[in-house]
């Protein structure tokens, strides 16, 4: 994988235990870097999962669950210099940030955690990590939060109502935030985000709207079949979601090559797909997709 060693984590571990003010510094005292690389494509990775109890890849319900071993795979991502940040929850950017791996990469915040899989409240996704008014977000250059919509249950009105908050406090702060929008419904007890283009378009014009202001708001999309219309739905700089990790790696690849070449796509974000691909080969997985994001954005500017 990569680098990191048991050291390494004892030298965190001591840092939790007797150092928590160079836990809070570390991510803003971090080298930074530029939020947009020169081709205008983002690649981020995301960790966000665990927070939300969804610790299950494919077979194994608590693939995620050993942070040592997340750290490691993040890592190895991380060591591709196409790579260009984390999407994460304070716990997991803290711990990479004081383990020096987010030196010169974006830190994207995840912000509401709040609707945990699997539970009665999982529509409820109160904003229980970052809330873009503490010192915090001085270490942060991106925020992101999730937007379900149900339009049968009556408390997704309150959910609208903090995620417009949100979306004007992230203007304040002149932060960039994902806004990752679904119309959302319940089928046999379980939370099911509806798909399709017009269920799609639906949640992005919904989501447009929100906050006194769009000019910080970024849009993080599912790809789905007729991609064309659902990005003709938006002017707004949208990154794509990786999607289900049971899928073919293969047929994952072509539908984010060809959703990538269109306009307003601005990169990707991707977690367990590339964390845990089928052969555990996390390296060939993130350069895969790195090369996609960036080479695909320079033969792009080549035709143009």
């Amino acid at each position: 994988m990569t680098d990191l060693t048991e050291q390494d984590f004892e030298r965190l571990r001591a840092l939790r235990a007797f150092s928590p003010d160079a836990v809070s510094r570390a991510l803003a005292n971090r080298p930074r870097r530029a939020a947009m690389p020169d081709d205008g494509r983002l690649f981020i990775v995301a960790a966000d999962h665990p927070a939300r109890g969804a610790l299950g890849v494919r077979s194994n319900p608590s693939a995620m669950a050993d942070r040592y071993e997340l750290l490691r795979r993040l890592g190895a991502a991380l060591d591709n210099p196409s790579v260009d940040g984390v999407l994460g929850t304070p716990d997991i950017l803290d711990d990479l940030a004081s383990l020096g791996q987010l030196d010169g990469k974006l830190a994207v915040g995840s912000m509401n955690r709040g609707g945990l899989r699997g539970a009665t409240f999982e529509m409820d996704d109160r904003f229980t990590a970052y809330d873009l008014e503490s010192d915090s977000i001085d270490g942060l250059d991106f925020a992101k939060l999730l937007l379900r919509v149900d339009l049968a249950d009556a408390g997704s009105a309150a959910t609208l109502e903090s995620a417009a908050h949100a979306v004007s406090r992230a203007a304040r702060a002149r932060l960039p935030i994902m806004i990752e929008p679904f119309m959302s419904r319940r089928v046999d007890g379980r939370i099911v985000n509806d798909l399709d283009a017009d269920s799609v378009m639906l949640s992005m014009a919904i989501s447009a709207g929100l906050g006194n202001t769009s000019a910080y708001s970024w849009l993080k999309l599912p790809v789905v079949d007729e991609m064309e219309r659902v990005m003709a739905a938006t002017t707004l700089p949208t990154l794509l979601l990786g999607g289900d990790p049971d899928d073919s790696p293969d047929e994952t690849y072509a539908s984010w090559e060809n959703a990538l070449a269109l306009p307003g796509v601005r990169g990707l974000v991707v977690g367990r797909t590339l964390l845990y691909p089928p052969d555990d080969d996390v390296e060939t997985a993130v350069a895969t997709a790195a090369r996609l994001v960036h080479t695909s954005a320079l033969d792009t500017q080549r035709t143009r």
